[in-house]
């Protein structure tokens, strides 16, 4: 028996396949793209917060956000589909590896901002006793768009299921 709590290795992991996953080409909220090529200037970052209905719902409020995707990324299956993702796992309150805490840039910029947000925003949880941050930063990781039913699901389904909380700490960070 493996450990659920632990990423499965590349040799572990299921195939998948070579073939992407179908997706709209607009977007169900503000019917813009949802797959590139973008608008000039636009960048793209990948946010891993738990449900992603729940994360993907939280980006479509903030300005300067132009399309928003749910998808599967830093694991060695290529295009995978959400049963093959969560094989194996309590998906009952979003407990599994699937769901860990990550942010993954798409350049150095976003980077170092990343990594200054995660300093900044311990500071913050410190002062309310919360424990440290165990977010993964990386930088230019692939994304494998999950399913069409998935994609703004939310939307689509407004009383659906997300176990999405917070921890009530806000922290600005301001221009330096």
């Amino acid at each position: 028996m493996t450990d659920k709590t632990q990423l499965p290795s590349r040799a572990r992991a299921l195939k998948g396949r070579e073939e992407k996953m179908v997706v709209a080409d607009k977007h169900a909220v503000n019917g813009n793209p949802t797959v590139e090529p973008f608008p000039e200037g636009m960048e793209t970052i990948m946010f891993g917060m738990g449900c992603f209905w729940g994360a993907e719902k939280l980006f479509w409020r903030l300005p300067g956000v132009f399309s928003t995707q749910v998808g599967y990324a830093n694991g060695f299956t290529p295009n995978p589909t959400y049963h093959e993702v969560c094989s194996g796992m309590r998906q009952h309150n979003d407990n599994g590896t699937q769901y860990r805490s990550a942010i993954y840039t798409s350049n150095p910029t976003q980077q170092l901002l990343a990594l200054q947000s995660k300093v900044a925003y311990q500071q913050e949880l410190d002062k309310k006793n919360y424990g440290p941050i165990t977010t993964e930063i990386l930088e230019n990781q692939q994304i494998y768009y999950a399913e069409e039913y998935h994609q703004q699901y939310l939307k689509k389904v407004p009383k659906g299921y997300c176990g999405l909380k917070g921890t009530g700490v806000s922290c600005s960070l301001g221009a330096k």
